[in-house]
């Protein structure tokens, strides 16, 4: 009778098999546990994101109506004739005439704040608060505040303007002025967020090389330009980024403030998308302009990805 006696060798093989299937198990089950983590984030962002716009193109091909009547599958018809729709491009054209408007001063005069207030001001915890609580209201307050400012007869601007003899402006009635009035309630409501995205980044600028460049002789204005405009460079593409892409979808201000007057002059391409919709009753034209839009959007977005690594390479 012989007994099987193991040796070493054959037992490190017993013992790597054994961790090689137990190391297995451990990934299978933080992959399970990842997954059971994710599932219900999974669950909503399929359900009202993903389903939601592949209905949306499928409506653009369609007559869909909101009474019910629906001719079928027209191909491209709603977007031959969004291409060939003078109220279409107006309202694109009065969309980016306020992306113009709004993106430049919110992005230099952010700037021009948070460098005051990183200067060392007294009370700096008061300014702080001061340019980002308008941030923080809804929409609604923000459009009540102004829309009372902008009283032609009881508002305080046009009060204001009286005691320098200045006559009344309709800021919100005239088609001249109605969209620059929009552009400054945007700019006293937002311009908080853009300027905590550059105090932050300018707190993270190292102090030694403000000290190197004063015993270099650099002044203030060197400083600036040489140390600090370059070091926030990367917040100023990200700002710029984010506020084309805003100002692009701008709807409850102007919905609110001017309802797209004074006869269409500050009427956005979203608001003409829930006019197309909701009250000309044809979801499927509607989704077809949302789609144009969102190639827009999407055009936009990489062309502006393109330049910000083409001057990050350089």
């Amino acid at each position: 009778m012989s007994t099987a006696i193991d040796t070493p060798t054959d037992v490190a093989v017993e013992v790597a098999q054994g961790n090689g299937s137990g190391a297995a198990r451990a990934k299978r089950d933080q992959t399970l546990t990842g997954w059971a983590f994710a599932a219900p984030f999974t669950v909503l962002f399929v359900l009202f994101l993903v389903v939601p716009a592949i209905y949306g193109l499928y409506l653009s091909f369609t007559g869909e109506t909101l009474t019910g009547a629906n001719s079928g599958l027209i191909g491209f018809a709603n977007y031959t004739e969004a291409l060939q729709d003078p109220d279409m491009w107006r309202s694109l054209g009065n969309t980016l005439w306020f992306t113009l408007l709004s993106t430049i001063p919110l992005v230099l005069l952010s700037l021009a704040f948070a460098l005051l207030v990183n200067l060392g001001l007294p009370g700096r915890w008061l300014w702080r608060l001061s340019f980002f609580m308008p941030y923080l209201l809804a929409s609604t307050v923000v459009v009540l505040f102004w829309a009372w400012m902008y009283n032609p007869k009881l508002g305080l601007i046009n009060g204001v303007l009286a005691e320098f003899g200045i006559a009344p402006v309709a800021w919100l009635q005239d088609p001249n002025v109605a969209m620059i009035s929009v552009v400054l309630t945007t700019l006293w409501w937002t311009i908080g967020f853009n300027f905590l995205l550059y105090l932050a980044a300018l707190q993270n600028i190292p102090e030694q090389q403000f000290e190197a460049a004063a015993i270099d002789g650099a002044g203030k204005w060197r400083q600036l330009f040489s140390i600090v405009i370059p070091q926030l460079a990367p917040t100023t593409a990200l700002i710029v980024t984010l506020q084309i892409l805003a100002s692009l979808k701008v709807f409850d201000q102007i919905y609110m403030l001017t309802n797209g007057g004074p006869a269409g002059s500050t009427r956005s391409i979203v608001q003409y998308i829930y006019e197309s919709g909701f009250t000309g009753y044809r979801f499927g034209y509607s989704s077809a302009i949302s789609y144009l839009f969102f190639a827009i959007i999407v055009l936009v977005s990489i062309a502006q990805y393109k330049l910000i690594n083409r001057r990050s390479a350089s």
